[in-house]
């Protein structure tokens, strides 16, 4: 599985951006693929996932109500909706894919074995 985002770029704070990642190769209902962010000078980190086969959801807290996840199943593409952007949400943006994964180990950077190469996000003041 190859993935290549992008959509990042400059915005204003409270303002909107798409991410979008686009897969290559098999999915199927094992299927799970997320978003992680790495800010400068900080380790990388959870943002959101999503389940191919329901679609089901997992959001970091600190964006929950603002980032939306959503999945064309036939384009193999999730999309990253950032709404009221933060400063703090400036980071480098990766998308990562793997597979059956469990509930619990959705949030975890390691349980992920495919990542894109990332995109810049900033959110300037």
């Amino acid at each position: 599985v190859q993935l290549q985002a992008s959509g990042g770029g400059l915005a204003q704070v409270g303002g909107s951006l798409r991410l979008s990642c686009t897969a290559s190769g098999h999915t199927d209902s094992s299927y799970v693929m997320g978003w992680f962010r790495q800010a400068p000078g900080k380790e990388r980190e959870f943002v959101a996932t999503i389940r191919w086969r329901d679609t089901m959801s997992y959001y970091e807290d600190s964006v929950k109500g603002r980032f939306t996840l959503s999945r064309d199943k036939a384009k193999n593409t999730v999309y990253l909706q950032m709404n009221s952007l933060k400063p703090e949400d400036t980071a480098v943006y990766y998308c990562a894919a793997g597979y059956r994964l469990i509930t619990s180990s959705l949030r975890i950077l390691r349980s992920y074995d495919y990542w894109g190469q990332g995109t810049l996000v900033t959110v300037s003041s």
